[in-house]
């Protein structure tokens, strides 16, 4: 049997493996060159630093990190020395879709603005961008794209510099890998020219890495008004965020955009799948069976004098108001991996029905395009 250490944080993860494997389960700051001495395979999180001072001369031939990111691992070093990795690409991309959602809604409410009357600059359209881009799609939005290797390999006019991102944009979404090197490198992408580049009034929103901003230029980018209001759910230095930014930023959170109850199931099947596929285990297409319930699934509006976007808003709203993940932070900034650690649970938009009294056609239509269930008219 193969022996696995595992990330006591990993969900919905106990019991599953151990009719087929001897699992230990860790802290991910406990998964140490001592322990992964007495291990076959990992099971991580973005805590466990996988590098040759964790790996050399340990038993490891597997690692599977049950998130989208994986700077966390030396994947170079790894295959040098024959260690498969794998991580869980998109498992969270809808979690942070509905986190960018709120915050939009959010952002639009404080500054008496319409969406539908702005133009969003994706950078990054991976998954989790596509997401946002399907969204704000569906709110009627102008959408600009950026992304170079996409843009390198499928050619068109779909893609657009960065420069006319900055330029033309009125909200600016981060969804980069984090990269330190090469033609794509996105370490400090943003920094001092980038945001002198912006438009005045911009709202930038980082879901991605915390590395991918310089905090210092962005701090004194937000003094000067470029960006006029900012989201980070990311930060250099995690799990100690910059108190300084945080007082400046109309949303922090810690690092949760992707915490939804439905990513971490995601995260967890693909890591647990490609783990039994590897080992030859025999547990094939694993899926939690246990995911909680909202606590009200089923969404009542009446929308009779409402305009669409407060409509959309409400709809939202009730699935996740992001304030509530801000003023945690706020409240405790030390407890970053706490409120990680412990957070609570969050269904996606799919677990809601939608019953409605008075909604235009035209918005149970972005309900449906956004993954809202809607039953009937009441």
């Amino acid at each position: 049997m193969p022996r696995i250490i595992a990330d006591v944080k990993i969900p919905f993860l106990r019991g599953v493996l151990e009719p087929y494997a001897d699992v230990y389960y860790l802290p991910g700051d406990l998964i140490t060159h001592k322990t992964a001495s007495k291990a076959d395979a990992l099971l991580i999180r973005t805590r466990t630093k996988c590098s040759a001072e964790l790996l050399e001369n340990t038993p490891v031939r597997f690692i599977a990190t049950a998130t989208i990111g994986y700077d966390h691992i030396d994947t170079l070093w790894c295959e040098q020395n024959s260690i498969a990795w794998t991580n869980a690409p998109g498992c969270n991309s809808s979690s942070v879709q509905q986190y960018v959602a709120s915050a939009l809604l959010k952002l639009a409410e404080k500054e008496n603005r319409e969406l539908k009357e702005l133009t969003i600059g994706i950078v990054g359209v991976g998954n989790v961008g596509s997401k946002i881009a399907k969204f704000a799609e569906a709110c009627g939005m102008r959408i600009l794209l950026n992304d170079p290797p996409r843009a390198r390999t499928e050619g068109g006019d779909e893609f657009v510099p960065l420069e006319t991102v900055l330029k033309e944009s009125d909200i600016i979404t981060l969804h980069v890998p984090l990269n330190y090197s090469g033609e794509d490198a996105t370490w400090h992408l943003f920094d001092e020219e980038c945001f002198r580049k912006m438009q005045p009034g911009t709202w930038f929103i980082n879901t991605s890495r915390g590395e991918v901003v310089e905090t210092g230029s962005l701090k004194r980018a937000l003094a000067g008004g470029k960006p006029a209001e900012a989201v980070i759910d990311v930060w250099e230095n995690e799990p100690l965020p910059d108190t300084d930014l945080m007082k400046s930023v109309f949303i922090a959170t810690s690092h949760i955009a992707g915490y939804s109850a439905d990513g971490k199931a995601n995260g967890t099947a693909m890591a647990v799948n490609a783990l039994c596929e590897f080992f030859d285990l025999p547990l094939k297409n694993w899926y939690p069976h246990d995911i909680p319930e909202p606590s009200s699934p089923e969404i009542f509006l009446n929308c009779h004098g409402k305009k669409a976007e407060e409509i959309i808003s409400e709809a939202v709203l009730n699935t996740y108001d992001i304030t509530s993940d801000d003023h945690a932070l706020r409240a405790n900034p030390g407890s970053f991996e706490q409120l990680r650690g412990d957070y609570p649970v969050r269904r996606e938009f799919p677990a809601y029905s939608i019953r409605h009294n008075g909604c235009p056609e035209e918005v149970t239509t972005i309900f449906r395009k956004i993954g809202f269930r809607v039953i009937c008219n009441q």
